[in-house]
């Protein structure tokens, strides 16, 4: 990139409850403005049902929140700043698949649709589709082809098909009016360039190969004869999906001219194709070969990039797939995670504090303000008490034990099906002691990750942490260190995958040549590091041992 003239280009992160749009300076990374807007549809609730797994996502929810966190970032710069804008790429959660008519509109977009849930985006951690994806996997298992061999082997209730295939069958009206299917990832860049057309919409490598089975071999998407035995419902629709898949440093296009006013951003503003958070964030993050990139919240995306010539004929069960290009471009991405993480502390502290915030809400003691102000802090300080308080515990190898899948089992062998569990309880068993045995659990199913990644002869030599947590969870984080037996470094930029999608926009703009350039260029490094202790890390092999034996007892005895 020359250094006599200043660009700059922007990153839209999308995630489960908020927009973040970061304006970066494309010469060193520098985080030049950035705004957050939650979305008020989701947050309102209206179109979920946690008790039956259902996670609907209104597309104006995405519209507004693009428009007003870009004008918003834009407004804090000094004047003219937005016609520095060379670049604009996005991350979104995945697989976020909606269904869109001829015109590429989300339904939920169209007269008689605005509020049917089935015709609006389903987020990745709906569940709905549990059914759908055994069948998919019964299906793939007695085909010819496994289908599944490039997404480790099973297929998830959490990605495209099984998702489709469950609105479908649930919604005649959507099924009658449903003539493709897009991806948030896709939709978002095709509607700014006004290519939104299904059948010619660009689509993003990342999605399609993680989440839709697309993979070369096969010529794009499984064959049509594949979907139609597990359902004719699925008939044509492999026909008006996609057969090509871009990686995401090509550009989708320029923004229209609406858009470009919309945003307050140049015409020319280039607009690149479009991927999951978890893998740009892993592009933000500065990943290289063999260092596992782990994007840690709510739950973790587990990032992993090798040479093509090293690891592409291996094919690795128990991941979330294999792709050529889906991180960086030239290099087979892999993809792991756990469906819960933080969800489990939240739930956790949410399962203390919520009959005490009842009892809060009717006494007859406090003043509506004081109620107000005790309940926030009460759920603000629960988890940061617990942290602190079960840090002073030893490891206590027959203690509490606890199974970490409050949300089912992504990696290995995505399972959404499997529960959690805690054990070891006895009357002496308190909140601190329990919440400690959450957090070593979630560790343990991070060091499953790594286990399944080297058992199948893939090393691992280093692991990279981003996200919330690595920002704000010593705890969580030692504990970590400590299990993987491995020294955890932590991201310096709050907002890696944002990051991440701003150097793919100063790629697709043609700032760089190539992904590489982008990162040693743009990277902001690393803040801290988290080693193990050895002799925490020797004990906690005894308690791992107990962990995978309950793990075992409970797939096989209880689900």
């Amino acid at each position: 990139m020359p250094a006599s003239k200043k660009a700059y280009v922007i990153g839209v992160d999308y995630g489960t409850d908020s927009v973040r749009s970061v304006v970066v300076d494309a010469a060193n990374g520098r985080e030049m403005s950035s705004a957050v807007h939650p979305y008020a549809l989701w947050k309102s609730g209206r179109y979920c049902d946690p008790a039956r797994n259902r996670f609907r996502q209104h597309p104006l929810d995405y519209i507004e929140g693009l428009e007003k966190s870009v004008r918003r970032a834009l407004a804090r710069l000094p004047k003219n700043a937005a016609a520095l804008v060379r670049g604009l790429s996005v991350d979104t959660t995945g697989s976020t698949p909606c269904a869109v008519d001829e015109n590429g509109m989300p339904l939920a977009m169209t007269k008689g649709f605005e509020k049917n849930p089935n015709a609006m985006f389903v987020l990745w951690k709906d569940h709905t589709a549990v059914q759908e994806a055994e069948e998919i996997n019964a299906a793939a298992r007695s085909w010819s082809v496994d289908y599944t061999q490039y997404v480790g082997g099973v297929y998830s209730s959490e990605w495209f098909w099984a998702k489709i295939l469950h609105v479908l069958r649930e919604d005649p009206s959507v099924r009658k009016q449903a003539f493709s299917w897009v991806e948030h990832c896709d939709w978002i860049p095709a509607l700014i360039t006004g290519a939104v057309d299904p059948l010619v919409m660009k689509r993003s490598r990342c999605a399609a190969g993680h989440k839709a089975m697309w993979h070369e071999a096969y010529e794009g998407l499984p064959e049509e004869a594949f979907f139609t035995s597990i359902d004719p419902l699925l008939a044509g629709m492999r026909a008006r999906l996609f057969r090509s898949t871009e990686t995401s440093d090509q550009a989708v296009g320029h923004l229209t001219p609406e858009w470009a006013k919309r945003l307050g951003l140049p015409p020319e503003t280039v607009v690149g194709v479009g991927a999951f958070d978890a893998h740009m964030g892993a592009v933000g993050a500065e990943i290289e070969p063999y260092v596992l990139s782990k994007v840690m919240g709510t739950s973790t995306c587990d990032m992993l990039v090798a040479p093509l010539n090293e690891i592409g004929g291996k094919l690795i069960r128990g991941i979330c797939g294999q792709v050529d290009g889906s991180i960086i471009p030239g290099m087979l991405g892999m993809e792991a995670g756990q469906s819960a993480f933080g969800d489990v502390y939240a739930w956790f502290s949410s399962l203390l504090t919520g009959s005490v915030e009842t009892l809060i809400a009717g006494s007859r003691l406090l003043g509506a303000k004081a109620k107000k102000a005790l309940s926030g802090q009460l759920s603000e300080k629960m988890v940061p008490e617990l942290s602190r308080q079960a840090a002073k515990l030893p490891i206590d190898e027959n203690g509490v034990l606890a199974l970490d899948w409050m949300n089912g089992r992504r990696t290995p062998y995505a399972n959404q099906a499997l529960k959690g569990a805690v054990t070891g309880l006895n009357l002496g068993s308190n909140a601190p002691k329990v919440f400690r045995a959450l957090v070593e659990a979630t560790a343990f199913g991070a060091k499953k990750i790594v286990d399944r990644f080297t058992e199948e002869g893939v090393p691992i030599r280093g692991v990279i942490a981003l996200g919330g947590i690595p920002k704000k969870s010593p705890f969580v984080m030692q504990a970590t260190a400590d299990v993987l037996d491995t020294t955890l470094r932590v991201a310096r930029s709050e907002q890696a995958c944002a990051l991440g999608a701003a150097m793919f926009a100063a790629v697709a703009a043609g700032l760089y040549p190539n992904v590489e350039q982008a990162q040693k260029a743009m990277g902001n490094g690393f803040e801290k590091e988290y080693r193990p202790d050895p002799v925490r890390a020797r004990r906690y092999k005894a308690v791992y041992e107990k962990y995978s034996k309950l793990a075992g007892f409970v797939e096989k005895e209880l689900t």
